[in-house]
């Protein structure tokens, strides 16, 4: 095993723990869907090698035309985050510990296996938008080269911890975020889009579960360090993993993209903190015993939830008085 540039014992003991739950994520691998078995974009877009292809595509473009401007930049927004999937294929092989890129090991077979299932989404959002013609794809593809060029920093370091618990919020968050578009799809008439949507969601909680399950293990077998790293990565705001979006013109895309979001009720403050509960409870952090400074950490962890939650209308207030803004994604109207 190799310890990481720059790493610490501290770290190197993380990434032992982790090559010892070598069983527990072998038998997690059933959370991937055999790829003859799993879904692709094709299945849900027109089949343009058909003679028919130009009624599918019609039919396929009909109901889209009733989206709203709001609806498409948060379904841009997430498109773009799914898109830059290597930054955080990168960002998280340390995880893995897949130097050569073909290790038969449980944990490099996960870790691939979820690059390929998370792939899928980008693609069929894109060829959704694309098909639909209702965006600006230029901006968007500029969007995207932006955002994966710009790099990512899950600000986890080389903390093993720290990039499980990253990714069992996100693909909670992600998880909500696209349940959240479907059901406006599903309000604004696009069937085709609502069933998008879920089948992404789906995805998304199944690769939660694993990322979750493998936390709970951390928790069991190192709950002091687990509770530190939990603490340390949530005192600091989890990061978005869109965060650092920019179309070239607008370098505050990300907050603007969040406020439509938020006004919509796609991802909210309140999401956010029932996400941070969710793990909290999951985790049995309240029960866990600790003393020093990790039962401090413990406390606001506790603790914490609830005041994001307090917080959420005077958010949501505020939010809901900001200008709205132009969005180079839907040729620069305001959304």
């Amino acid at each position: 095993m190799s310890l990481p540039v720059g790493a610490d014992a501290r770290i190197l003991s993380q990434i032992e723990l982790l090559q010892s739950l070598t069983d527990v994520v072998e038998q997690n691998l059933s959370l991937l869907l055999p790829i003859a078995e799993a879904w692709q974009p094709t299945d849900y877009l027109p089949d343009l090698t058909k003679d028919d292809w130009q009624d599918q595509l019609r039919d396929f473009r009909e109901p889209a035309q009733a989206l709203t401007d709001e609806v498409l930049v948060v379904l841009v927004g997430d498109m773009v985050t799914e898109e830059a999937l290597p930054n955080y294929a990168i960002a998280l092989n340390y995880i893995a510990q897949d130097l050569e890129g073909t290790s038969p090991a449980p944990w490099a077979r996960w870790m691939r296996g979820w690059v390929a299932e998370e792939n899928r989404h980008g693609d069929l959002l894109n060829a959704f938008l694309r098909l639909t013609g209702r965006v600006d794809m230029r901006a968007v593809e500029v969007t995207v080269q932006h955002l994966i060029a710009d790099g990512f920093n899950a600000r986890a370091g080389q903390d093993p911890y720290a990039g499980l618990i990253y990714t069992s919020f996100q693909e909670r968050a992600t998880k909500i975020s696209h349940s959240g578009v479907g059901r406006l799809a599903q309000k604004n008439g696009d069937k085709n889009l609502a069933k998008i949507c879920g089948k992404i969601a789906a995805d998304e909680l199944r690769h939660e579960t694993f990322y979750t399950r493998m936390m709970g293990e951390v928790m069991k077998r190192d709950p002091e360090r687990g509770v530190l790293v939990f603490y340390d990565m949530m005192r600091r705001i989890i990061a978005m993993p869109g965060r650092n979006m920019t179309d070239g013109k607008d370098p505050d895309l990300f907050d603007h993209f969040a406020q439509v979001a938020q006004r919509l009720e796609v991802y909210t403050v309140r999401d956010y903190a029932e996400v941070f509960q969710y793990l909290v409870d999951l985790w049995g952090v309240a029960a866990l015993p600790l003393s020093g400074r990790a039962a401090a950490a413990q406390e606001f962890l506790c603790l914490q939830p609830k005041r994001l939650e307090s917080m959420a209308d005077a958010v949501s207030r505020k939010i809901a008085r900001q200008p709205r803004e132009r969005f180079s994604w839907i040729h620069d109207r305001v959304a």
